[in-house]
């Protein structure tokens, strides 16, 4: 049988403890400190001779000497060494040590005891984790001396008015006070091993205490924990000292090892606080890696409280029950175990040690700027294919995976709910100019061409918020002139056209770099505050249209439609002797059809929003809960049909869809529109005109379309063929323009939905911590999506059967949801809130409050002036008046706030979340509706 021998490996993290635990990892309680008196080794001897040591087991595996989850500390190769000292009359009494585990000193033997697991009462962490919220924090404190320490610590908590100016000379002796430690030999001495290997070819060890791992240790740093009572103070206050450099104090140790943090806590014994079993907590906390680590890296008071919370995460809880039986802590071991698997993350660097500890990996190549300039026509178009076309044939190829076709499925409801709602919208904004058969043509057709040659087929395209405001102010401003709407998005159309070649020629692309935050989030929050009003404005309408009264007229329920509208035929006779007649739509007053509506929508809001956080909760299998969660928007929908379904005898307006491919107005225009005019000659002047909204609109598409490539193609998302700026923008713009021809809406890179598609085709890898491995970057769902979308065209009788109410209700949850995420908003409501609850974001903690709100409030300033102007009547001018807050913000750059200000208030956050966590929804990340 082959015989194993252990010597402890200098550096090592691994550090045992004793416990009585029957199980194969329980470490034997380990002799008396080394202490070199031969009284006290006889004193060893009689306690092994009266009570044997267990022996511990540790299965024969050539890593089963790596205890990875042990709670030893370092930081790259420094251990965290713990001394506990208590104010005990006149003087401190070192008390409890630590190096991973915890050794305390009985005074009334004077002897150490054996290393053992902390144990911690709950209340001491709560109480110390309050304490330490009002406490005193010196950050990268240059000294060398624990007497100027404690000069700073006092003066620190005199300004905070956390202590009078009568007790700082009072407390700052009481630092002073001097100190006894047990004496220890200076020697280092060498670990002993007891080793037995049994017939099963186990080995049985035993060791000692954590001095002799501290004693022969190259690279130790120190932490100091003071607690006490001292009754002159008024209440009790807490110090938290971090050093620049871990510098050796005279006198602070039993032994000279670098001190890298001092903390204090003293009070009257009035209060409510445990002095010793806090600073217990206090010692243990430094003792943990985790915690020593983020204390080490913190940046404000938050960061040291926000790491206590985490290690309260960790921490088991045994509730107050009588234990029987020993062997009843043995499954704590494993359940901890797993815990602590969950908690460390061996691909983070600041978290590594020990074996754990990876090499800094060589630079990678920089990678290709996509917006950087070549200085020649066209030269960021080409650049663009070359980059992706090449990728081409991989294209196809991979798309034979499984997750293409879930992603195909799901995306499919995400692209045709917007289509349905939008188009229901765009047809009630435009007089049915165009509607739901127009969009989701436009949809079907135009996605299938983009798919086919885009360089960043990822992206999904559709209407969206901004779209829909454009066309609705360009079809009053037609309407106010007496010109045909249908035939000036025509000449807008082919505006477009000149305008994008001329962009991409010049490599305009490049200026999405300077769309910073500021612009983003008030176009956002604008659209958002949009869509919420436009829902109340046409609920209002409802109850207008169809007040609640006593009598209403008679119904004919002999009808085969009851609620038949009534239509007056006007005669409008012209000088040239032409008769034109006018059909207008009367709508009659029906009872219960205002209370009705007002029900379906909030009752469709309420659903989708529901099952919006459902998905981020923690009812049914992750799987089946994202599932109900994704399509929560459908499942709305589909419940609000069947409660009007089931509510025959109360009207309400539904959604106006033709039979099969048709026009929404066949009366008014056809599939094919004449750039001349269809019922009148167009104005020639407006032709030319029609430049200007035309560059609007481009402005529109061009802020939606580049921020959503920027977005879906951060390094983060590790996606390898690239994208194009540059000939994406041509292509879609392209689009639009020759699709004004047939009448069908311009479209733009959906957010929301390119998000979607992007975390749908993620490859995630195994474990607890999954990281990306791969993005299936294909263009078969794009393709398949678009031409699912069309073929829905066809569903016409279930599309009419949908109340127009409860699309509404989906414009509203989609106002609301996507104030989430938007910082702007988080500011906005930081206006009201008390500063101790504001968060640890560097925008709030490393910018004065004042200048945080002063920042919010030139935002809301910007967002009136918009309001003003979309509710004006040079709402076509608004994305004009938007593109000026890119100068503003320039303007205010090292004039108004530093730029150290801007760059916590305007800095873009690099952060992608792609798996979803509880609380935590991926939506957040594209606000833009």
């Amino acid at each position: 049988m082959e015989n194993y021998s252990f010597e402890e490996t200098q550096g090592s993290d691994v550090s045992y403890g004793d416990s009585d635990l029957s199980s194969p990892m329980m470490l034997a309680p380990p002799g008396l400190s080394a202490i070199g008196d031969q009284q006290r080794l006889q004193v060893e001897e009689e306690e092994e001779k009266e009570a044997p040591l267990q022996a511990i087991i540790i299965p024969a595996n050539p890593e089963a000497y790596l205890n990875v989850n042990t709670n030893a500390t370092t930081r790259g190769d420094a251990q965290a060494y713990v001394e506990l000292n208590e104010f005990q009359g006149n003087r401190w009494l070192e008390t409890a040590r630590w190096l991973g585990y915890e050794e305390n000193f009985n005074p009334k033997t004077e002897q150490w005891g054996p290393s053992h697991v902390s144990f911690l009462t709950f209340k001491s962490l709560l109480q110390l984790r309050k304490l330490m919220s009002s406490g005193a924090f010196l950050f990268d404190l240059n000294t060398s001396s624990l007497s100027l320490v404690a000069e700073k610590v006092v003066d620190e908590l005199l300004s905070k008015n956390e202590i009078g100016a009568s007790d700082r000379e009072g407390l700052l002796r009481a630092l002073l006070m001097r100190r006894r430690s047990v004496s220890v030999s200076q020697h280092c001495q060498k670990p002993v091993w007891r080793t037995l290997v049994t017939e099963t070819g186990d080995i049985q060890m035993q060791t000692f205490s954590v001095t002799n791992k501290r004693d022969c240790s190259d690279n130790v740093e120190a932490s100091v924990v003071l607690t006490g009572v001292l009754e002159f103070l008024q209440k009790p206050v807490v110090a938290f000292v971090r050093l620049t450099d871990s510098v050796v104090m005279d006198s602070a140790l039993e032994i000279p090892v670098p001190v890298r943090f001092v903390f204090v806590l003293v009070g009257p014994s009035q209060s409510e606080v445990d002095y010793s079993e806090s600073g217990r907590a206090m010692g243990a906390l430094m003792a943990d890696w985790v915690f020593c680590l983020e204390a080490f890296l913190a940046q404000t008071e938050k960061d040291v409280t926000n790491a206590i919370a985490d290690f309260m995460d960790c921490s088991i809880v045994i509730p107050p029950t009588e234990i029987q039986d020993k062997m009843m802590l043995e499954p704590i071991i494993s359940f901890q175990k797993r815990m602590l698997r969950d908690r460390l993350r061996p691909t983070d660097t600041r978290l590594a040690f020990g074996d754990r500890f990876n090499a800094p990996k060589p630079p990678e190549t920089p990678r290709e700027d996509p917006l950087a300039r070549t200085g020649y026509p066209f030269g960021g178009m080409i650049k663009d294919l070359k980059r992706r076309y090449r990728h081409y044939i991989s294209d196809y190829t991979d798309a034979l995976n499984p997750q293409v076709l879930a992603a195909i499925i799901f995306i499919y409801f995400a692209a045709l709910s917007p289509a349905i709602t939008f188009g229901g919208l765009l047809a009630d904004k435009t007089e049915k100019m165009m509607g739901v058969s127009e969009l989701m043509i436009s949809t079907s057709v135009q996605g299938i061409i983009f798919c086919l040659i885009a360089a960043q087929p990822v992206l999904v395209i559709g209407f969206s918020g901004p779209l829909l405001l454009f066309e609705e102010a360009f079809y009053s401003f037609c309407k106010s002139q007496d010109i045909e709407y249908i035939v000036g998005r025509i000449w807008v159309g082919m505006w477009l056209i000149v305008i994008v070649v001329l962009i991409v020629a010049l490599e305009g692309s490049f200026l999405v770099k300077y769309i910073s935050r500021f612009t983003q989030e008030i176009f956002s929050i604008l659209i958002s505050l949009i869509f919420i009003y436009e829902t109340f404005n046409k609920l209002i309408k409802i109850f207008k249209t169809h007040p609640l009264i006593l009598n209403y007229d008679h119904l004919n329920t002999s009808m085969e439609d009851p609620f038949h509208p009534i239509f007056i035929e006007k005669m409008e006779y012209h000088p040239e002797g032409n008769i034109t007649v006018l059909v207008e739509e009367m709508e009659r007053p029906y009872p219960n059809t205002a209370l009705l509506s007002m029900c379906l929508m909030f009752g469709c809001f309420s659903i989708a929003y529901f099952l919006r956080g459902f998905k981020t909760g923690h009812f049914l299998p992750g799987r089946i809960r994202r599932l109900i969660g994704d399509f929560g928007v459908p499942i709305a929908i589909f419940v609000m049909i069947a409660i009007d379904i089931c509510i025959e005898d109360a009207y309400t307006q539904k959604l106006v869809v033709p039979d099969g491919i048709q026009v929404s107005n066949p009366k008014a225009r056809g599939w094919f529109i004449s750039p001349l005019g269809e019922n009148q000659p167009f104005p020639v002047w407006m032709m030319g005109a029609c430049c200007v909204p035309a560059l609007l609109v481009f402005i529109l598409i061009f802020l939606e379309s580049q921020i959503t490539t920027l977005i879906v193609s951060k390094p983060e998302r590790m996606m390898v063929k690239g994208s194009g700026f540059h000939w994406d923008l041509l292509v879609l713009v392209t689009m639009g323009g020759v699709s004004s021809i047939f009448g069908v809406p311009w479209l733009s890179a959906a957010t929301v939905r390119s998000v979607t598609h992007a975390n749908a085709l993620t490859v995630m890898s195994k474990g607890p911590k999954p990281e990306i491995e791969k993005v299936l970057e294909q263009r078969i769902s794009g393709i398949v999506v678009a031409l699912l979308v069309g073929v829905s065209i066809y569903m016409g009788p279930i599309l009419e059967m949908i109340p127009m109410t409860a699309l509404f209700g989906i414009f509203l949850y989609m106002g609301i949801t996507s104030l989430s995420g938007i910082q702007m908003w988080d500011r906005i409501l930081l206006l009201i809130t008390p500063k101790k609850y504001h968060p640890s974001d560097a925008y709030a903690t490393r910018v004065k409050t004042m200048r945080m709100h002063l920042y919010t409030l030139i935002q809301i300033l910007c967002l009136a002036v918009l309001w003003v102007v979309k509710m004006s009547d040079f709402s076509l001018a608004l994305p004009f008046v938007l593109t000026l807050t890119i100068p503003l913000r320039m303007f205010m750059t090292g004039r108004v706030f530093s730029a150290m200000e801007m760059k916590c208030l305007d800095a873009d956050d690099a952060k992608v979340t792609f798996e979803e966590e509880p609380g935590v929804d991926v939506y957040d990340e594209s606000p833009l509706p």
